[in-house]
């Protein structure tokens, strides 16, 4: 059964990593997709896989507000509705303790983090308003639930965006709105591989494999072990769930106070 069937979908990040995983499910159960990113490359590349019947792209800056406003306009232009936001795109910052970390990183990290999905609810969550509702699926991190050395930007934005969507749960309630995180913790991306590596240069295979020891399963996740999360939370079946975090960690979560 096609769970998406009818569905437009927008997702930012969506040409690469968990991103381009939601995506090709997205798709296999039936739904348009409208991709966003930086990468014009990467993402003709993935709309071509997904094939331009299915999916379409936007290069866009999700920090910049015109730029926001401009890939709902576009997605609105060509499929008269949204359905289905998966508000995706982040960045990591650089590993420095508090007080040699780069000012300018730290605003860039919660520009594209915080911002970006503030803006891409206050542009999609009218659209949807006006067709009766929609789901709206904001990617934090294990990093929303608890502290990292050295991370204290990606940490904060993290957090940060857990408070958003508890907003944005209690308004859009009314309209039909469902906004849900999910809390992704060590996935097998581009994004832990730059961690991995600006934490160690000389060893990032060291690195991975003591994170891999202190998860209780034992390995990293999957792109599309998140992604299938993100279908649940994006279709119908999910119908009765807002305002909720969702934990994808082999187990990292189940230790703390939530």
């Amino acid at each position: 059964m096609k769970l998406l069937s009818g569905k437009v979908a927008i997702i930012t990040g969506g040409a690469s990593g968990i991103g381009y995983a939601a995506a090709t499910q997205f798709a296999a159960h039936g739904a348009r997709l409208v991709l966003v990113g930086q990468n014009r490359a990467r993402l003709v590349d993935a709309v071509a896989a997904l094939g331009p019947e299915v999916a379409s792209y936007v290069v866009a800056d999700v920090a910049d507000a015109d730029q926001v406003a401009g890939y709902v306009r576009h997605t609105v232009d060509r499929h008269q509705r949204i359905d289905i936001l998966f508000s995706n795109a982040g960045i990591e910052g650089s590993v420095a303790n508090i007080d040699d970390y780069p000012i300018d990183v730290f605003d860039r990290v919660v520009a594209v983090n915080v911002r970006g999905v503030w803006l891409g609810l206050k542009y999609v969550m009218p659209v949807m308003a006006k067709t009766g509702g929609g789901s709206i699926v904001i990617n934090s991190s294990i990093a929303g639930f608890k502290g990292f050395p050295q991370m204290s930007a990606y940490v904060a934005s993290k957090h940060a965006v857990v408070g958003v969507m508890r907003s944005a749960a209690l308004e859009g309630a009314a309209q039909g709105i469902r906004v849900n995180t999910i809390h992704p913790g060590q996935i097998d991306t581009r994004m832990m591989l730059d961690i991995e590596t600006l934490f160690m240069p000389n060893d990032p295979a060291g690195v991975r494999a003591f994170i891999a020891g202190t998860i209780p399963l034992k390995r990293y996740g999957t792109p599309d072990e998140v992604a299938r999360i993100v279908l649940f939370l994006a279709s119908d079946d999910s119908r009765f769930c807002t305002g909720g975090m969702y934990p994808i960690d082999g187990g990292v979560s189940a230790g703390q106070a939530v």
